[in-house]
């Protein structure tokens, strides 16, 4: 078992990852103030894991709240579904949430926790490898909106993140090859040597090597930690985490919520975002091209969508949280293993790049 923390003053707390940790009350029980649990799940996680959870927290009065499974429902309609049983249940402030599953899970899970008679604690447990390595770190909480993703949601904590390596043997191949396009993510922007290690233990990551995937995870946790640490609610640095996200979101939005995974989506906005960052001169087309390799080899895709036009894309771009005072700004690479958030780019070079990706 391997343990990180996040430390965050009062609000700090622990990772742990490991083998079959579901199981194991101990790593619950001190992050469970009262009596009282409401688990959130969905319907595809819940006939694999729900019953493990029941048991392993049966000395709590537990509450069991399933939800439809899909980014599509990520949104204030299914959030209201929480709230609605929370309520009628007689849930209070001492009650715990407990997130089970995967990152749609997990942020709204998270942001009903943040909203519940303004605020109660909860626990991560994220089922998907896009969740273990991103969206269970950090306490980005939220729900998707028809003109943008995420654009509703509050910075909000978790006493602590519970990650069972056991839970990636359920995970499909394409979930997978999804959650491998965030790790890849803290490679390209703050750990060139984990890059390195990456295009070396691909294969490894994709045969599910226990060994590997632990690495993998524990490395991409700890780095996002540290971002995190130095800039919680994403006033600075912590935007470098958006790297291929800004292109990303957009081809979200277009396809409707759901169509593309958010990791595929990732995986082709930051060849972009690379294609942009060679047209600025900061990184090689050889480096551009090693990406490209990886990501391939990782079973993502490189290229956005058909049907995505330079002038929808900008339409869709601008909603982008990251934008000050209506100026888009991107995360860029000036290096491999160093990103930067800028608005200082060419916007010819950018029309260039969607230009080139949507013909």
């Amino acid at each position: 078992m391997l343990e990180l923390k996040v430390d965050l003053g009062d609000r700090s707390y622990p990772i742990f990852i490991g083998s079959d940790l579901l199981s194991n009350a101990d790593y619950f029980q001190s992050y469970i103030k009262g009596r009282r649990v409401a688990i959130v799940t969905n319907e595809t996680i819940a006939p694999f894991y729900l019953d493990l959870i029941k048991r392993t927290l049966a000395n709590y009065d537990l509450t069991v709240i399933t939800l439809p499974d899909g980014e599509q429902y990520k949104n204030l309609e299914t959030l209201n579904l929480i709230f609605d049983q929370l309520l009628q249940e007689r849930h209070t402030r001492k009650t715990t949430l407990l997130a089970l599953g995967g990152g749609v899970i997990g942020d709204m899970t998270g942001f009903a926790a943040a909203c519940y008679q303004r605020g109660v604690d909860f626990i991560q447990v994220p089922t998907t490898l896009l969740s273990q390595v991103d969206s269970s770190v950090g306490g980005k909480t939220g729900v998707n909106h028809a003109l943008g993703k995420n654009m509703i949601g509050a910075f909000y904590q978790p006493n602590a993140v519970i990650i069972d390596t056991l839970t990636l043997n359920t995970l499909p191949d394409r979930e997978l090859s999804a959650g491998l396009a965030e790790v890849i993510k803290y490679g390209l922007i703050c750990d060139k040597p984990f890059y390195q290690w990456l295009q070396e233990n691909i294969g490894r990551l994709l045969d599910r090597d226990p060994e590997a995937l632990s690495y993998a995870i524990h490395q991409s946790c700890q780095d996002k930690a540290r971002v995190v640490e130095t800039d919680e609610t994403e006033s600075s640095i912590r935007a470098i985490l958006n790297l291929g996200h800004t292109f990303g979101h957009a081809i979200e939005t277009h396809t409707g919520y759901g169509s593309w995974l958010h990791g595929e989506a990732v995986a082709a906005g930051m060849v972009m975002a690379a294609d942009l960052s060679c047209r600025e001169g900061h990184i090689s087309r050889e480096d551009v091209d090693g990406l490209i390799y990886l990501l391939e080899r990782a079973s993502l895709p490189v290229m956005p969508p058909s049907g995505i036009n330079p002038d929808r894309f900008l339409e869709l771009m601008a909603v982008d949280k990251k934008a000050l005072d209506g100026q888009l700004r991107l995360v860029l690479l000036d290096s491999v293993g160093h990103a930067v958030v800028t608005d200082g780019f060419s916007h010819q070079h950018l029309i260039d790049c969607l230009e080139q990706f949507c013909s």
